[in-house]
């Protein structure tokens, strides 16, 4: 009787050791993973992003690995409804694409491997997704896509060394974009610029925003922004006929409108937070220990659109070229 209740309660550890293994996002019975990925909205940084993501963990896992892809179209209150379906589903893994998307999934479970990306800073974002970048200290973890507003600065003196004021414009509902464009206000002065700050609250105030600082500046930067990389084209409409250049924090802003750029690889930012999803999947790293990752200046790139330059009469020096 003794053997038979041992055995018994062994196969009751081993099924309660199974469901907790399950549900902290371990391998599945079947060798396979999934994950579900929140994107916010779509857009050519967060589509890369997504998009490197994806390839990291497939180059890895090949079959062995399933994703559910969900946007949120720009509305931070529909991550949540998507992150519930990826719980109900039990998915081994949440990818959470922007700011709001890994809120929403932080606030959702405490016990899913949530990896970020496209957050500027993870402790001073709102609801303070992790404790420290060096020690998260729960289940969420991630890239960051911090650009260094320094090198815009060096770019825009370069590209427009005339200018005397500039105009930062973002949104101002998006956390990421008032961290960044309080730093670039102090590094604009500090380079000896006047600046302008402007801030849309959403796309019906944001064309206004843009005429107005083509009116009173002679150049604009806008950081990494959800709102504007979105509506790049609209940005493009204004600032071009009045001929004032637009940096950007991000590549794909220059592809869809702006003038240039000192840019990170939003799809390299991805494909990191890829293999970072993999250490957690199949490695059993945890989230809580694994550091916050950051871009480096080896992988930034200038972009320049010709044809948004030349349509200005704007010209590239040499040093630039």
């Amino acid at each position: 009787m003794k053997k038979v209740l041992a055995m018994i309660l062994a196969a009751m550890m081993l099924v309660a050791m199974t469901a907790c293994g399950n549900a902290a996002g371990n391998e599945a019975e079947d060798g396979t993973y999934s994950v579900g990925i929140v994107q916010l909205m779509e857009h050519v940084a967060l589509d890369k992003a997504t998009q490197g993501f994806r390839d990291a963990l497939t180059e890895k896992l090949g079959d062995k690995i399933t994703f559910d892809v969900q946007l949120a179209g720009g509305e931070a209150t529909n991550c949540t409804p998507i992150v519930t379906k990826f719980i109900n589903d039990g998915v081994d893994l949440i990818m959470a694409n922007a700011t709001p998307a890994v809120i929403a999934a932080k606030e959702a479970t405490s016990t899913i491997p949530i990896v970020g990306t496209s957050v500027t800073d993870y402790v001073a974002a709102e609801a303070a997704i992790v404790e420290s970048n060096e020690k998260p200290g729960g289940n969420v973890t991630g890239y960051s896509d911090l650009s260094d507003i320094a090198a815009h600065v060096e770019l825009t003196k370069k590209l427009c060394p005339d200018a005397k004021t500039v105009a930062i414009l973002y949104c101002s509902a998006e956390p990421n974009s008032v961290i960044q464009g309080n730093q670039a206000e102090e590094l604009y002065a500090a380079a000896g610029l006047t600046t302008v700050t402007l801030t849309a609250s959403d796309i019906t105030t944001l064309s206004g925003v843009v005429t107005s600082a083509c009116e009173q500046a002679d150049v604009i930067y806008i950081p990494t922004d959800n709102l504007f990389a979105e509506n790049m084209e609209a940005v493009k409409n204004i600032a071009v006929p009045a001929k004032v250049p637009v940096i950007t924090g991000e590549g794909g802003m220059v592809e869809t409108g702006g003038t240039a750029s000192v840019a990170i690889d939003y799809y390299t930012l991805g494909y990191r937070a890829g293999e970072m999803a993999y250490s957690i999947l199949a490695e059993g790293a945890d989230p809580a220990t694994t550091p916050i990752g950051f871009m480096t200046a080896d992988d930034m790139e200038l972009v320049i659109n010709q044809e948004n330059a030349d349509a200005m009469g704007l010209v590239i020096p040499e040093d630039l070229q």
